[in-house]
């Protein structure tokens, strides 16, 4: 099982924590990391454009002229899809792109992206984090105290109204607790800032 160092608020290592090599340890799976970003990116589709149909467009309700005899094409109606200000043809409609993947497939993805970070060496376990109060500056001091000038994703265990308030108007940095970690948001940012009752979670569930 791997081993990873435990670090404080302020960057100074205070122990060693023990990983699931079935959970941190696995060889990412990038088919399995690809069809989950995907149906992640399908499920946040608004999907409510809409056009209108025949019968749907105001109008056209008389044929235009006779059916014989002008020299012109036949034409029932001045909205057709051929004139202008008519209907459209197989438009968009409102609808639902979400789709659900099978629950082992998105457990796999989940593990898969963990076990990057960890390969990677973009993960960092802090003990605890609690800061003073809510503000940015905090969350900027720990992050450089933790050499974290990328982006950057904070997981805590509970849901930390301080530590996402603090975050959320750092540029390129999120924090969530872990019941919402996911495939999208471990792939968008470089690194892992998690703390060591969330990992102890996180475990839990995916092993």
């Amino acid at each position: 099982m791997p081993k990873v160092q435990v670090v404080n608020m302020q960057g100074a290592p205070v122990g060693e924590i023990e990983l699931d090599e079935y959970v941190f340890g696995i060889e990412p799976h990038i088919h399995v990391l690809h069809s989950a970003v995907v149906a992640q990116l399908a499920s946040l589709r608004r999907g409510t454009s809409s056009t209108l149909l025949r019968g749907e467009v105001r109008g056209g309700g008389h044929k235009p002229w006779r059916q014989k005899g002008t020299g012109r094409a036949r034409a029932g109606s001045s909205r057709s899809p051929l004139w202008r200000g008519g209907a459209v043809l197989f438009g968009p409609k409102p609808r639902d792109y979400s789709y659900k993947l099978p629950k082992k497939v998105r457990r796999l993805a989940l593990r898969s992206a963990l076990s990057s970070k960890l390969k990677e060496a973009n993960l960092v376990i802090v003990d605890e984090i609690n800061l003073a109060e809510v503000k940015t500056r905090e969350m900027v001091k720990l992050l450089q105290a933790l050499n974290v000038d990328k982006k950057a994703l904070v997981v805590t265990r509970e849901n930390d109204e301080s530590v996402i308030r603090s975050a959320r108007n750092i540029e390129g940095v999120k924090a969530m607790q872990v019941e919402g970690l996911n495939v999208l948001d471990l792939l968008r940012h470089d690194t892992l800032v998690i703390t060591k009752a969330a990992v102890t979670k996180t475990q839990e569930v995916l092993a």
